[in-house]
């Protein structure tokens, strides 16, 4: 195996940071995964995830994970209801009969974040994860590298992945590629209790996801299975809005003035998700890696997830694009017909950009007509719904 006698630290203990240090503990490689996060339960998980065949359940069926997986995935979470501003329902995935299932291409179940972490979790060497090691600096070290942590902690390592998200730190040891904004920004919330905080909502999601479009902006719902209901508003702004609007995202007063002013005409119903004194907000303006961005391999660092490619969210990819990273990287690496690790971690990096831009560029244009003026007779048609 080409990492025999290596160390591998994973910067980033997300989905597809810790599906990949499953896959390489699979293979007997040793391997730490450096997660910036105090403990496990510190941080509340985000919205739901769909899995999909041929990438995040790819991923863990070779990771030996799809038992655990369909021991906690929430059947039905992932039927869908287009609606427009007004909540009129257009589309219902709720009325049609399901019978797609695993090793259909099509099936997609969905699973909350907090679950599918704690699978991942469960699955690797006692102390693989290595908390409270939000990384300071990375600096070479021989052939391999030096890992600071702000805690004042040090580590060592031969390889280096970085798995560590939109803003990750190591991305500038490999490539000076930045990305662009891609012209949306997203207000981001999440209401606890919503049959009780926000009963018309609730209802309307009816434990899947809400698509409302109207009036080129978008109100993306999700319920998850602690009873919360995520949700993602979004619209055309400039860049630096969240910087200039002197909206303050802590108070829930103000971002409830903004959602009427920017969603004027919409139903009065989906002010319910801003009511909420325990609701965070949190405003996300939206970026993506240029399509053609090119790299040198290195022997001894790479990326995988947003840290390689960054995209919006709306064409449904960004974790299964992850895990198919973990899963790609880790059979390259595992494969002794490269005669080194950069030629196997080349390999990988030219195939994930390939991929990569693809999706970016789907994932761009559903940006664009989702924030269009026709985004819901756009989606209709994609579902096949005259």
């Amino acid at each position: 195996m080409l990492l025999q006698n290596k160390q591998v630290a994973i910067v980033g203990g997300g989905p597809g940071g810790l599906t990949l240090a499953r896959l390489l503990q699979i293979n007997g490689a040793a391997v730490n995964v450096y997660e910036r996060d105090l403990n496990p339960e510190v941080r509340v998980q985000g919205a739901t995830l769909d899995l999909h065949n041929d990438s995040g359940l790819a991923a863990l069926r070779h990771a030996q994970l799809l038992d655990e997986f369909k021991a906690c995935y929430r059947p039905g979470a992932d039927r869908l209801r287009l609606v427009n501003q007004h909540a009129a329902i257009a589309y219902d995935q709720h009325e049609e009969q399901q019978t797609a299932t695993f090793g259909d291409p099509w099936f997609r179940p969905e699973i909350d974040r907090g679950p599918l972490r704690t699978l991942l979790l469960d699955s690797l060497q006692p102390n693989t994860v290595v908390w409270d090691r939000r990384l300071a600096a990375l600096t070479p070290l021989g052939e391999g590298w030096q890992l600071a942590f702000e805690n004042g902690t040090t580590a060592t390592a031969d390889l280096v992945i970085g798995a560590d998200g939109a803003n990750s730190s190591i991305r500038q040891l490999v490539t000076p590629i930045q990305p662009f904004y891609a012209g949306v920004t997203v207000v981001e919330g999440t209401v606890y209790h919503a049959a009780r905080n926000a009963p018309r909502m609730h209802a309307l999601t009816q434990g899947g996801k809400v698509f409302a479009m109207g009036n080129s902006h978008t109100l993306i719902t999700s319920a998850k299975g602690d009873g919360s209901l995520c949700f993602y508003t979004g619209c055309r702004t400039p860049e630096f809005w969240v910087k200039n609007s002197g909206i303050d995202f802590t108070d829930a007063a103000q971002v409830l003035t903004w959602f009427q002013q920017e969603f004027a005409g919409w139903d009065e119903m989906w002010q319910e998700l801003f009511t909420n004194k325990a609701t965070r907000f949190v405003p996300r303006p939206q970026y993506c890696m240029p399509l053609d961005q090119n790299w040198e391999a290195q022997a001894n660092i790479t990326l995988l997830g947003d840290a390689a490619h960054l995209m919006p969210p709306y064409a449904g990819e960004g974790v299964n694009m992850a895990m198919l990273d973990a899963l790609e990287l880790s059979q390259n690496l595992a494969n002794e017909h490269f005669p080194d690790v950069r030629t196997a971690i080349r390999h990988y990096e030219a195939r994930m950009r390939e991929r990569a831009s693809l999706v970016a560029q789907e994932t761009l244009t559903q940006t664009e007509a989702l924030h269009s003026p026709r985004a819901l007779a756009h989606l209709l048609a994609l579902f096949g719904v005259a």
